[in-house]
């Protein structure tokens, strides 16, 4: 079996393009442009690569936005303090706090201080919970990102076995929550996999559906997956390489070529789940510049 290739960077192009069109008539109906104040603490080149793609996209789709840059010794207070007059001001939609942050800062307690009807990121307590529980809310965007291509290339999920490694607070366990709740992309039986998970070919052996987000380059072969399975790929890694001219190779967290073989749909690293990230970023803007999700 070969595998058919889920095109993340097509299915982005096309999100984008219904966002755009919603915002031109959001605008045209006489309203403001959404905006998306971004904040970026320190100088890490991945961060830098990440908004960058971020201030594109919203460029591209006609959200304003402005990148506040940090120096890495800011305080807790401090932070906090900016966070809380963006909350306050009304000009300002969506506030996303580039991830990660430097060591002394808690991930936790900053994103707990961004207003959550401004968090666009899908992060804050209340979303998640909300999510948990089927309320509406902003879905953190990664996992929002993989459902929609599941919507894109008719993947079933019903009664599938969803098997997810890794459990970050921003893509594993939200991941597993979505996949196994009533709705759309939901009903799956899921299993959440981790770092203290013994025996981890003997869970990702029976995956119907396959969700790895662990960090950890090509963790996943192919005599670990099922003959069939859908493998979602949200890894993306940077392996020393000599031959490319940047010293580096991106892969994902699983060993595509062994795959590809065995899984009847599969994404690539790159051009997989990352562009849908993005496009779901901007989807959540424009949400939360009408208030459509916790209307006034």
């Amino acid at each position: 079996m070969s595998s058919k290739i889920i095109d993340g960077k097509k299915v982005a192009k096309i999100t984008r393009k219904e966002v755009k069109r919603d915002v031109d008539e959001w605008v045209a109906d006489g309203n403001r442009p959404p905006f998306l104040q971004v904040i970026l603490i320190g100088n890490d080149p991945a961060s830098d690569v990440y908004v960058g793609a971020k201030t594109r996209a919203c460029k591209e789709v006609g959200i304003e936005t402005d990148t506040l840059r940090l120096p890495d010794t800011i305080s807790a207070k401090q932070l906090k303090k900016t966070i809380h007059k963006f909350n306050q001001d009304d000009s300002s939609d969506g506030i996303l706090v580039q991830l990660p942050l430097p060591s002394h800062l808690s991930s936790h307690d900053v994103i707990e201080a961004i207003d959550y009807h401004k968090d666009v990121d899908g992060f804050h307590p209340m979303n998640v919970g909300r999510m948990a529980v089927g309320q509406p809310s902003f879905h953190s965007c990664t996992p929002a990102g993989i459902f929609e291509l599941f919507k894109y290339y008719s993947i079933p999920t019903k009664g599938k076995h969803a098997v997810v490694v890794g459990a970050s607070d921003i893509v594993g366990r939200p991941a597993s929550i979505m996949l196994s709740k009533e709705g759309p992309g939901g009903k799956a039986t899921t299993t959440i996999c981790h770092k203290y998970t013994k025996d981890l070919t003997a869970h990702t052996i029976s995956a119907d559906i396959l969700v790895v987000a662990a960090g950890q380059p090509n963790l996943i072969k192919g005599e670990m997956v099922k003959e069939g399975a859908v493998v979602i790929d949200v890894g993306i890694n940077r392996v020393a390489d000599e031959t490319k001219e940047k010293g580096y190779t991106l892969v994902g967290d699983c060993h595509y070529e062994s795959i590809e073989e065995k899984a009847s749909w599969i994404t690539p690293v790159p051009g997989g789940v990352g562009p849908m990230t993005v496009a779901m970023l901007m989807k959540n803007t424009l949400l939360a510049a009408k208030s459509s999700i916790y209307p006034e």
